[in-house]
């Protein structure tokens, strides 16, 4: 599994309903896209600790694969 693929699921692990897009920037730089229900009602920064809660064991360690999200949209999902 690559480290796209493990920050998607490790994102879905936390918010079961969360849409994903990861965008790999080199160098253990990310940015993220996470469409979800959840973020229905919260400010700015309690969408971001959630997100960033999530991933933050591959942020762990000087090895760590994640180095840095150079950004982060989080989004509620739009009415089909």
């Amino acid at each position: 599994m690559n480290i796209n693929e493990q920050i998607q699921d490790i994102i879905r692990e936390k918010i079961s309903d969360a849409q994903v897009t990861v965008k790999n920037r080199g160098a253990g730089h990310f940015g993220l896209i996470v469409t979800t229900q959840e973020f229905a009602g919260k400010n700015t920064l309690a969408k971001h600790k959630l997100v960033l809660g999530a991933i933050a064991p591959l942020m762990l360690g000087a090895s760590a694969p994640v180095h840095a999200i150079d950004s982060l949209e989080t989004m509620l999902p739009t009415a089909s």
